[in-house]
């Protein structure tokens, strides 16, 4: 299980290029999102990530003048390594489950890395909805519109003519593939609470989550 704030190789990653941050400005990424990972966007402090930069706060907040500043330029760099995944995966000529898969082991691996991440999500759109189409549209474009929806509806299209799968809406699958991955980060500490989990244990939690969860969307579509 990757911990949070551990970093290493992700298929999730941009396809091998270096970040276009160097130097300073990479240095606050880099902590900003450790620290995020730590304390969530609400708990996270300027200082504490300024410490852990190794810069002192009047630098930061030259790169950065605040903290939702901050925050949404971690957010967007994140989405904009893994949104470009997930098109390339539901838009191939995978089988299904192969593309179920995929996304739920690299959704699951991103939000163990980062799992501030459905956190700052549900709070922009409580808080800040006016934000959130405009980042979303800058990362993603119209890909899901265009490639990824059309693709998997010619699949399940095919599925439903052999009689190997139930009907569905493209948008019903999509979403439900997604919202099983989200689910347990976003309302972790319910989870924790009502399961009587530790953090080893949410751990092993999520662990058979990534083992079982491909299986269970794919029954869920048996006729």
């Amino acid at each position: 299980m990757v911990k949070p704030g551990d970093e290493g190789p992700s298929p999730w990653s941009s396809s091998g290029e270096e970040d276009p941050e160097s130097g300073t400005e990479r240095q606050i990424f880099e902590a900003a999102d450790r620290v995020f990972a730590r304390r969530g966007t609400d708990g996270a402090r300027m200082q504490e990530i300024a410490e852990e930069a190794g810069v002192n706060k009047a630098l930061l907040h030259y790169y950065y003048r605040s903290k939702r500043k901050l925050a949404e330029a971690v957010f967007r760099r994140t989405v904009e390594r893994f949104v470009p995944t997930v098109v390339e995966i539901m838009s191939s000529d995978l089988d299904l489950d192969q593309k179920v898969e995929r996304v739920v082991h690299g959704y699951l691996d991103l939000f163990s890395r980062r799992p501030y991440l459905p956190g700052y999500l549900i709070s922009e759109i409580t808080h800040h909805p006016d934000r959130l189409p405009r980042l979303f549209h800058a990362v993603a474009g119209p890909h899901f519109e265009r490639r990824v929806l059309p693709a998997l509806k010619r699949q399940i299209d095919a599925g439903v003519e052999e009689g190997d799968i139930v009907a569905i809406p493209p948008e019903q699958f999509l979403v439900n593939v997604v919202s099983l991955c989200v689910f347990p980060f976003a309302a972790r500490p319910m989870l924790v609470l009502l399961l009587g989990l530790d953090e080893a244990g949410f751990e092993a939690f999520v662990e058979e989550r990534r083992r079982d969860l491909p299986g269970f969307v794919m029954r869920a579509l048996s006729p």
